[in-house]
């Protein structure tokens, strides 16, 4: 038997988290499945940065994501991952999405969302907080972070990966975009869902 593109908890509900680096799908992928699989897509961004770039502090960011965790008993997709909300988040998942494409895939994209949200062409990630041109390219902005996070994110979700993998009866899979390997999964997805 084939393994399904997502698992959910076996009585139609979906609690999807979405990882990876900055730039590498994770709002098109939830806004993607939100839109097929009618559930609230949770972008951590905008709830953990407040107007001005100031930081929610941990145990009101916890809170706030437990609340919203609770609004739809058929679940939720979140896209993100913040250390501050400890395991919270997988502990919670049914199903675990790694996007992890090489970084010259998605460097390209981060560098054109930044220049759309710096000319106010596409909206900043979180209410109240523009990226400003002096610190884009600097070790503040978000070139930098996408840069500097990239081996840092295939580490740790090499590790998750590791303990929940789907295919050892996990709940977590890993997406590679510049292998076909997302395309493919999004195949198997429209699939699955005819024929649920």
């Amino acid at each position: 038997m084939s393994v399904p593109p997502l698992l959910g908890d076996g009585h139609g509900n979906y609690r999807i988290h979405l990882v990876g680096n900055s730039g590498t799908g994770k709002s098109t992928i939830g806004a993607y499945l939100s839109s097929r699989l009618n559930i609230p897509l949770i972008a951590l961004d905008g709830i953990f940065w407040r107007p001005g770039w100031e930081k929610t502090p941990d145990d009101e960011f916890q809170a706030q994501v437990r609340v919203l965790m609770a609004e739809d008993p058929k679940g939720w997709i979140i896209d993100g991952d913040y250390s501050g909300l400890g395991t919270m988040i997988p502990d919670n998942a049914t199903d675990i999405i790694w996007l992890d494409p090489p970084l010259r895939l998605y460097l390209p994209r981060v560098l054109w969302r930044t220049l759309l949200r710096l000319l106010k062409i596409r909206p900043t990630c979180a209410e109240g907080c523009p990226e400003t041109w002096g610190e884009v390219f600097s070790k503040k902005g978000i070139v930098w972070f996408c840069v500097s996070n990239h081996t840092v994110c295939r580490t740790k979700y090499t590790e998750w990966l590791s303990r929940m993998n789907v295919e050892d009866g996990g709940k977590m899979i890993r997406l590679d975009e510049s292998s076909g390997e997302t395309a493919k999964w999004k195949a198997q997805f429209e699939e699955w869902l005819r024929q649920r």
